[in-house]
């Protein structure tokens, strides 16, 4: 009976210093755990692999579980008809880790995960973005666009180009499933624009990074936004239907998983949303386009990919009247200006683009998978304009007492113009390129080559006339000149031969840190300029913090070789020589998971420096980019980001992003002549005067932006969207002067655009008929959508008029007031 006590006593011991042991080196781990539709899952069963103890997420999908320290552990998350998921950790001494698990449907055999936690917040740079929310946000243009422009900011509501870091509209990669994709390039207005390439129903995951991104990725300097699309599991499909846009996707797989196929068309039309702009006339504007993804998978080993598009966007104008109006603040008088301009004449624009892409991979081995692309994308573009006009500018009467209101009473200037345009440009790009992926223990290598052949042919024929009181302008007796003319054949061929290599580096799970290094190489045989692009990433976890914190930086040099517009100087002539715009970057921050609200919320901050050189100058007006097509320029860009994440409420995702920002640019040989005038008005003197750094198109101080989710407390399938953002103020340049350069200033931009939604049918199919027209549907929701809804008149641009004594007024072009939309979606 003495020994039983005693082994009994013995046990208990061991007992008590196991626990306390496990006490004194533990880790937290907390998580959601979601569909594939971002719902929580509630009571879902966890375990930890060898243990026979569950546990289970409560109501709103969350769960806690404290851990062993130091110790390797697999964790399995299983619910009925969702694939088992296995998630592996290895936390330090009281670490705090939060993970999302998302289960996809399916049998319940053992899904392959890859973990994308730890990536997504130790990479410089990276925003991770829900396609999901592309829907729900409201805003005119919608899709992820404009998104990312909750954290980047924007000017125009109009456009899906958006400017990274005070860095041009053409910096910026993009991809969809490792194929690189490009934009229109003779658009001139947001306008004209019609549908983004990217189709959100059709995708699956989106990674942006606005700087210090990787050496794997292409050759631009200041963003890449790497979108996904689906891999369809199962049989599937949506349709929605709104005042601006209509779309309908199909999505299957064959019988024995190995094909599958993803569809998506679209069609949209501006012509609600153009006909409250400040130029009435006839808009007719229309956009469609289909894309297509097509999986094989032939064996364990090789499988292959086909990707599709055609788009097709038509634009008409046939302008009527303008009656544009702004107010004058001086120290001397006060007055509100109106210009009255009466148009004949039409403006019709069509952009088409195609693509065709496959790619092959083979798995050689688990660590070790190779990837062969090949792809064609053209563009198409034409422009035709012939649109006069005849303007009276002067002081405009807005008192309703009176019966001259609205009318130009007091008139400073007026005249005549004519616009006139037959541009012409195709662009094709032949692809070839291959890229590999190899895992080996600590060290993940990534390679890839890549072949490109790029053919322009485009043919410029502009001219602009304007006569100001009787004077054509400019001015210049015995002879009649216009005012702006272009003119100009271009047939390019350049090839372009790039590669990188790089190696993600884990230094060990008891440091926390990793470590990524690589080089790109590219030459094209256009100016025969051959580059080397280093770049480097770091992020380091202190193992000691009990604060779930991860520090990050990066470095490197990034350049862009030029393309069709840097090319082109303002008088149309091309530049072959021209060099590629050159920069080093450098960025650190830290990504800090902490609780509030009864939640986990995500801070995200980081710090950036850009110094560029061999620059090329542009000028923006709308979206219209004109570049010197010299590399006669210097700058810099510096600032500070910070970005919230998460549920501010129970199970909505919201994000609230803040930047700082300067960028200034100092061009070569801008300087002028200040004279000094004696009593005749007669110049006596002169003094040479250099501009040295000036703000650049793209300088923002202050960009806010907010996308906020909630619903009803008694009904959570009532939910409100709210879209915000602020950009403070952006210079405007006043053409050919450089005296005045970008000494305008275009207004803050603030914009707030507000959507509510209803479900009007959930996925609850025991309750439907058996004959239900919508038995098979999986949910439908309806939504209305308040554009600006404060009403602000942001400004887009200016119309520069002189009146009789060679004044200079600027004329606001502003963008869209208040509207309406409405739209349903149902998915199957």
């Amino acid at each position: 009976m003495k020994t039983v006590k005693r082994f009994l006593l013995v046990f208990l011991l061991l007992q008590v210093k196991q626990f306390a042991f496990a006490q004194a080196k533990s880790a937290l781990l907390t998580g959601k755990i979601i569909d594939q539709d971002d719902k929580p899952l509630a009571a879902v069963s966890i375990t930890i692999v060898g243990r026979q103890q569950v546990y289970h997420s409560n109501d709103s999908g969350y769960f806690e579980l404290t851990l062993p320290a130091n110790r390797a552990l697999g964790i399995l998350f299983s619910y009925t008809g969702f694939q088992t998921v296995q998630r592996n950790f290895l936390l330090n001494n009281n670490e705090k880790e939060y993970v999302v698990i998302r289960m996809a449907a399916g049998s319940g055999e053992l899904a392959e995960v890859t973990v994308t936690d730890n990536r997504i917040r130790r990479e410089s740079g990276l925003i991770t973005i829900n396609p999901k929310q592309a829907i729900n946000i409201p805003a005119p243009g919608g899709g992820i666009e404009s998104l990312i422009k909750v954290f980047v900011g924007s000017n125009n509501e109009l456009t899906s180009n958006y400017s990274v870091r005070g860095g041009s509209y053409d910096e910026n990669l993009i991809y969809v499933n490792d194929f690189e994709i490009f934009r229109p390039y003779l658009v001139r207005s947001g306008q004209q624009e019609g549908l983004s390439f990217i189709n959100p129903e059709l995708t699956r995951t989106v990674q942006f990074y606005n700087g210090g991104f990787q050496a794997r990725y292409g050759d631009k300097l200041s963003s890449v936004l790497d979108i996904q699309y689906k891999k369809p599991k199962k049989a599937g499909g949506s349709a929605y239907i709104g005042l601006l846009e209509q779309g309908l996707h199909l999505e299957g797989t064959s019988k024995n998983q190995r094909f599958s196929y993803l569809v998506g068309a679209r069609n949209r039309s501006n012509r609600n949303l153009l006909s409250s702009q400040e130029t009435k006339g006839n808009y007719v504007p229309s956009s469609a386009d289909i894309q297509g993804l097509f999986n094989w998978q032939f064996s364990e080993k090789w499988s292959a990919e086909f990707f599709g598009n055609l788009s097709r966007t038509k634009f008409t104008l046939r302008p009527e009247f303008s009656q544009p109006s702004s107010t004058v603040f001086s120290p001397f008088f006060t007055s509100n200006i109106g210009l009255d301009i009466y148009f004949d004449g039409a403006e019709k624009d069509q952009y088409g683009t195609s693509m065709a892409g496959l790619s092959v991979t083979k798995q050689v081995r688990k660590n070790l998978r190779i990837k062969w692309l090949a792809s064609y994308f053209q563009n198409k573009e034409e422009e035709s304009i012939d649109i006069s006009g005849a303007y009276l500018f002067g002081e405009r009467s807005f008192d309703r007492s009176k019966p001259e209101f609205g009318l130009i009473v007091n008139p400073l200037g007026a005249g005549v113009f004519q616009q006139y345009a037959r541009n012409n440009l195709k662009i094709g790009l032949f692809n070839l390129s291959h890229k590999g992926y190899y895992d080996k223990g600590r060290h993940y290598h990534q390679w890839g080559v890549s072949v490109d052949r790029q053919q322009i042919n485009d043919r410029l024929r502009e001219f602009e006339y304007q006569d100001s009181a009787g004077y054509s302008l400019p001015n210049n007796p015995g002879t009649l000149q216009l005012f702006k003319a272009l003119r100009s054949n271009a047939a390019i061929t350049i090839h372009r031969f790039s590669g990188y290599w790089q190696d993600n580096i884990s230094l060990g799970d008891s440091s926390g840190t990793v470590l990524q290094v690589g080089i790109r190489v590219n030459y094209n045989d256009l100016n025969q300029e051959l580059l080397f692009s280093p770049r480097a990433g770091i992020s380091w976890k202190p193992n000691k913090w009990k604060k779930d914190i991860i520090f990050r930086g990066s470095a490197g040099l990034y350049a862009q070789p030029p393309f069709y517009r840097e090319l082109r100087r303002y008088d149309g002539s091309l530049n072959p020589a021209l060099k590629a715009q050159k920069s080093w970057q450098a960025s650190a921050g830290f990504d800090y998971n902490f609780p509030a609200f009864n939640r986990i919320l995500r801070l995200s901050t980081e710090a950036y420096f850009k110094q560029l050189w061999d620059v090329v100058p542009y000028d923006i007006d709308n979206v219209r980019m004109r570049y010197f097509g010299e590399n006669n320029a210097k700058a810099y860009a510096t600032g500070l980001e910070a970005r919230l994440y998460g549920e501010l409420v129970k199970d909505a995702e919201s994000y609230l992003s803040i930047g700082f920002m300067r960028t200034r640019e100092d061009i070569k040989d801008d300087f002028y002549y200040q004279y000094t005038l004696n009593e005749q008005n007669q110049p006596v003197d002169s003094a040479l005067t250099q501009n040295g750094f000036l703000r650049r198109p793209t300088d923002r101080f202050l960009t806010i932006g907010m996308f906020f989710q909630d619903y009803l407390s008694t009904n959570k399938n009532i939910k409100v969207y709210i879209n915000g953002i602020y950009g403070s103020n952006l210079p405007y340049n006043i053409p050919n002067s450089v005296r005045y350069r970008n000494a305008l200033f275009i207004d803050p931009y603030v914009r707030v655009d507000l959507g509510f939604s209803a479900l009007l049918l959930n996925s609850d199919r025991t309750r439907r008929r058996r004959h239900a027209p919508f038995r098979s549907f999986e949910n439908i929701w309806a939504s209305l959508e308040v554009f600006n809804i404060i009403d602000r008149a942001n400004t887009i641009s200016y119309l520069l008029i002189k009146d009789f004594s060679n004044t200079t007024y600027a004329i606001p072009n502003r963008l869209t007031p208040r509207l309406l939309n409405v739209k349903l979606v149902g998915r199957w």
